[in-house]
């Protein structure tokens, strides 16, 4: 019955349907593909067919019958899948399988306005041509089906309108390589565009999806992540919302600190009128981040930053939840609350914390990041002083009122600011940190704006990226990937436009960047360790020690050749400070790993040259650019050998890296019995990592009696993660009882925070 078929081609021409031809592509995509049925994937085809099938639908069919077939059991056929979708990718992108030749294909690209011009200036033809000739195409068919559609949806140069694409991944990361590199001296460029490509297309170094969507087009703005600090007056908070719309139309997430802004009821204009309050502003930034898209790929998003002193606070804890009225919710921001030691303290003695309006205590909020003594001195000073405005509220109220919230939101954060402040690369009176970004991994200097045009004002960028630590064999090959990914990531902040002054300035100031990690539990699975059971502690400290130690020594050498970033005199690394030299001493009591590499002498030659960039590491949460290189996410363990995510394109499936062989080594997120194990090992991370992590606290409900967690862990996982010299804390997951086994595919639908926002890399 199927001979009589007919097909429309692309062209509109109908001829009859060639199973053979189907038969073929398929056996061409299982070799060497293990527990795989060519003629499984045929049968389950061919039932879809129909008289005048256009070739399109025959080939989303196909991939279609191979994808459904993913399974634990089976877990190559997310390879079979992807490579249909490559071929069916690349007949869509050229007409054919063969790519096409590379400098045709750019100057197609740049005479469409889809690429860069300056790819043709540049380079010259045979440069071009050589770079062609080293390209490995074979490389597209290494991808997982999940991996395939995330380049098809979010990353490949596209018309977005018509859902045409114009190029495959290979052109993507040869053309990424090239955009970064092109300053370098002719000599050299090219075997560093030739390593640099080898470390993304074999998946060793992960790039953010601002990197991966935007390098090589005309669009030049590529850091994941912006901060924007807003001042307490009229033209600072309107200098903030013309920011933040900036920048999140140019595929940035965002963390606006909003601290400072007075409490309702302040007197303004000297008593001619009182304010309205924070929630207002909060909703003004609101519909600023949600105004635009991010460059068509994401809604936007933010975390918005205020102190737990704040005599608002008990209305601020509240906003996201789903009680109230609208009048007093803004539920489309995520809130980031700042805590310190004096806070932790009135907690553990059972005493009260006091609310002030920052406008009412002088300095006070300064010293909050700057100068811990001097913030408790002035605290208790306030608090004694009659004539001010405050309120006094049990500490263990507000602190079980912060976890209440944070329990059923997921999405209050957590920041310790002292911790951001005493252990970290800046000297905090002269450049203190006050907030973070969206997903909580940034601990960069702000200033606020007093306009959108303020030179004065300092908005922190973060370019990022990521290690892959199921891709290396031995800690040795950081030294490698650690210095190109220095070496591009910094050219790429001369690269990119700036379409704000004080991003611009702070960025050329301290040219910041954020390395991370992807694929951490398969590095735990592999080298047989947990994150419960202390077992993981000395690899995580030797790993994340040669991680942060190559990655500044890559940025001494580059110091060397190009000169120390102009605010290195800014950083604690100008005195000879290093990580090491300021981390919580109660890691020693459950991690007794000695320092495997030569600090001292790194030390010495930072002090003489300098680095060229005054931060370098950051952990991320990394959803996107996990699936491309089919990694486990950022440091996070999986919740099922399978993991489901639904996109736009439907379900997709990917499982777990090497399941056949380590499918018991691997410790899934709700077999992990507290979060004692994980935080010890954040806090051993943090050590070493001079910006902050993204780290989550999980709970299932089912472990505690009566199915609800007791208030008193969530208090003591906060204290704990305090005394470990935890800066952040991301999400707070919940189980809800439904199965993670997955093998009934409900998929875990991606929220729209940061999984579609800018730093999930």
């Amino acid at each position: 019955m199927n001979q009589q078929l007919s097909v429309s081609k692309r062209d509109g021409r109908k001829e009859s349907l060639d199973l053979d031809k189907i038969h073929r592509v398929i056996a061409w995509a299982a070799e060497g593909l293990e527990n795989v049925s060519v003629s499984q994937v045929e049968l389950k085809s061919h039932i879809q067919f129909y008289d005048g099938i256009r070739t399109d639908d025959i080939h989303e069919t196909i991939i279609k019958a191979a994808a459904d077939q993913i399974s634990k059991d089976t877990p190559d056929y997310q390879y079979l899948a992807a490579r249909l979708a490559v071929f069916h990718l690349r007949k869509k992108a050229y007409g054919q399988f063969e790519p096409p030749r590379l400098y045709d294909h750019i100057t197609k690209l740049v005479e469409d306005k889809r690429y860069d011009q300056h790819l043709l200036v540049d380079y010259t033809e045979q440069e071009i041509d050589e770079l062609d000739a080293y390209i490995d195409h074979n490389r597209d068919l290494n991808f997982s089906y999940a991996a395939v559609k995330q380049l098809e949806g979010k990353y490949l140069v596209q018309n977005r309108v018509t859902g045409e694409i114009y190029e495959s991944a290979q052109f993507l990361y040869i053309l990424v390589a090239a955009s970064l590199f092109s300053d370098y001296p002719k000599e050299t460029r090219l075997d560093y565009i030739k390593r640099f490509y080898d470390a993304v297309s074999t998946f060793k170094i992960s790039l953010p999806t601002p990197i991966m969507a935007g390098v090589r087009t005309p669009t030049r703005q590529f850091s994941s992540c912006v901060l924007i600090e807003c001042g307490d007056s009229l033209d600072s908070i309107n200098a903030t919302s013309s920011a933040i719309v900036k920048y999140v139309s140019q595929r940035a997430g965002i963390g606006i600190n909003a601290g400072r802004i007075r409490a309702l009821g302040s007197p303004i204009r000297n008593g001619e009128a009182y304010h309205t309050g924070c929630i207002p502003f909060y909703k003004h930034f609101q519909t600023a981040v949600k105004s635009c898209s991010q460059g068509g790929v994401r809604g936007g998003a933010a975390t918005l930053f205020y102190p737990l002193w704040h005599l608002e606070v008990e209305n601020l804890l509240v906003l996201k939840n789903n009680r109230g009225v609208d009048d007093n919710r803004v539920r489309h921001l995520d809130y980031g609350v700042q805590f310190n030691k004096l806070m932790y303290s009135r907690l553990i003695k059972d005493d009260y914390i006091t609310l002030f309006s920052p406008s009412d205590v002088p300095g006070l909020y300064d010293a909050f990041f700057e100068d811990q003594a001097k913030f408790d001195e002035l605290y208790i000073k306030y608090e004694q002083d009659e004539s001010i405005r405050k309120k006094r509220i049990k500490a263990i109220e507000l602190f079980s009122m912060f976890a209440q919230e944070r329990a059923s939101t997921g999405r209050i954060y957590l920041q310790n600011v002292d911790h951001c402040n005493t252990h970290s690369p800046f000297i905090s009176t002269v450049a203190p940190i006050r907030q973070s970004n969206l997903c909580l991994e940034i601990a960069l200097p702000t200033k606020p704006l007093s306009n959108v045009m303020d030179e004065e004002g300092e908005i922190a960028l973060c370019t990022l990226s990521a290690f892959n630590l199921g891709a290396i064999e031995s800690l040795d090959e950081l030294e490698e990937l650690a210095e190109l990914a220095v070496r591009a990531l910094d050219n790429l902040l001369d690269f990119q436009d700036y379409p704000v002054p004080a991003a611009k300035n702070a960025t050329m100031g301290r040219r910041t960047l954020g390395i991370g990690v992807i694929n951490y539990a398969y590095y735990l699975a592999k080298n047989g360790k947990r994150y419960s059971d202390g077992s993981a502690n000395a690899l995580t400290h030797k790993t994340f020690e040669a991680i942060q130690y190559y990655l500044m020594k890559a940025s001494n050498e580059l110091a060397k050749e190009r000169g120390a970033c102009p605010k290195f005199n800014e950083t604690t690394y100008s005195q000879g400070i290093m990580p090491t030299d300021t981390y919580k001493r109660d890691l020693d009591q459950f991690c007794d790993e000695p320092l495997h590499l030569d600090w001292d002498s790194l030390r010495e030659s930072i002090k003489e040259h300098g680095m060229r960039n005054s931060t370098l590491s950051a952990l991320m949460p990394s959803e996107t650019s996990s699936q491309i290189s089919n990694a486990t996410n950022g440091i996070e363990p999986p919740r099922g050998h399978i993991s489901v995510k639904a996109s736009k394109d439907g379900i997709l499936k990917q499982v777990v890296p090497d399941y056949e062989n380590l499918k018991d080594n691997y410790e899934l997120l709700w077999d992990i019995p507290s979060n004692y194990g994980s935080l010890q090992l954040v806090g051993i991370m943090q050590k070493f990592v001079d910006q902050t992590i993204s780290a989550n606290t999980n709970y299932d409900p089912s472990k505690y009696e009566g199915g609800k967690v007791p208030m008193k862990v969530l208090l003591k996982d906060l204290l704990t993660a305090y005394k470990l010299g935890v800066k952040t804390l991301y999400y707070h997951n919940t189980r809800d009882g439904a199965s993670d086994s997955q093998d009934e595919l409900t998929p875990e639908v991606e929220d729209d925070g940061c999984a579609g926002g800018a730093c999930k890399i």
